[in-house]
């Protein structure tokens, strides 16, 4: 969702003022592509906030070539690559799965999608990160081809092929657990 007044924030002149009205419309759509990449609540909270820390320092660079949410998504994924890069992270053992708080009213419907979340979020962790954060973008951030291939810095056939091929690569490990669906 992008901001319906993102050209009053070019001009906004507090930059602590832009940047709490970027955390406020992007920060729980980043939290949720820094969960699906890393699988822990702690983890994500502290990659965002690098994201945030970042995009301060950053922000007088921006060239508006393209959105603030094309621009944080794109910070996001390479924080999470670093943590994911880190050799302290890669020797943890595993922890299990911590859901992110969710402001779903129906009890039913929010357990529900966080089993579904969860269940995914184990699926996910077996895919090659190229058609991870395709996959994430795709549908869980409901960006277009364009959009992703702008983030990830691709071209567009890219996308679509690791697109497919991730969505392949699912179906395989969907199988494998006894899923007989289809994507």
């Amino acid at each position: 969702m992008e901001l319906p007044n993102e050209e009053i924030l070019f001009t906004a002149s507090d930059p602590h003022q832009l940047l709490n009205e970027l955390m406020a419309a992007y920060g729980n759509e980043l939290k949720r592509i820094a969960f699906l990449y890393v699988n822990d609540a702690s983890e994500c909270e502290d990659i965002i906030q690098e994201v945030f820390i970042s995009c301060f320092g950053n922000i007088h660079n921006f060239q508006h070539s393209s959105s603030y949410k094309t621009w944080l998504t794109r910070i996001t994924i390479n924080k999470c690559k670093d943590h994911l890069k880190k050799w302290s992270f890669r020797n943890l053992l595993y922890r299990p799965f911590v859901s992110i708080q969710k402001t779903d009213p129906s009890a039913e419907v929010s357990a529900l999608s966080e089993m579904a979340a969860e269940e995914m979020a184990g699926y996910f962790s077996h895919l090659s990160p190229k058609y991870k954060e395709v996959l994430i973008l795709f549908y869980y951030q409901e960006l277009t081809m364009n959009e992703i291939s702008d983030v990830l810095d691709i071209g567009s056939n890219t996308v679509k092929s690791r697109l497919l091929r991730g969505k392949k690569a699912l179906q395989v490990e969907l199988e494998r657990s006894g899923y007989d669906g289809s994507l």
